[in-house]
């Protein structure tokens, strides 16, 4: 049996994809830039989080068994974020020097601001029948904790 799709819920995962991604950019060219690791994980995580949205976006009016599926692909997705951090962060042995501190605040602000407009978004959703629906709302939500991380790092 297919999961109920409302227009909505697809309307906001898509535009919480969208956003995701536009961020992805913003913040990986900052973090080239200035040299942060934290920042470039937290790119990644926009990366990741497009990813997943995506999926989402497309499981959406699947039957369970597929999404049972799915949500095993989106476990495997997460490994992503901490496997180039990690290489970023070898990298940066090499040349230990800290990040301009507005360009990293600036970002990690912007990152906020995008989370937070993403959970709002899904808010309305957050009840809506579906573990993919869940997973969405909680990947947005918990984006917020990151972002202040980020915005105090000076790594």
């Amino acid at each position: 049996m297919n999961t109920p799709m409302s227009p909505g819920l697809r309307r906001a995962v898509r535009t919480v994809a969208l956003l995701n991604l536009g961020y992805f950019g913003i913040e990986f060219a900052v973090a080239r830039t200035i040299g942060s690791v934290s920042l470039f994980a937290d790119s990644v995580d926009f990366l990741e989080d497009t990813s997943v949205n995506l999926l989402i976006l497309v499981g959406l009016g699947w039957a369970a068994r597929s999404q049972a599926k799915l949500g095993m692909a989106l476990a495997g997705i997460l490994l992503v974020p901490g496997i180039a951090t990690l290489w970023m962060a070898w990298s940066k042995f090499s040349v230990p020097t800290a990040p301009d501190p507005v360009p990293l605040t600036l970002a990690g602000l912007g990152a906020l601001a995008v989370n937070l407009t993403c959970a709002f978004m899904l808010s309305r959703f957050r009840h809506h029948s579906g573990s993919l629906t869940r997973a969405a709302f909680m990947s947005a939500r918990t984006e917020r904790v990151n972002d202040f991380e980020t915005a105090g790092s000076g790594v």
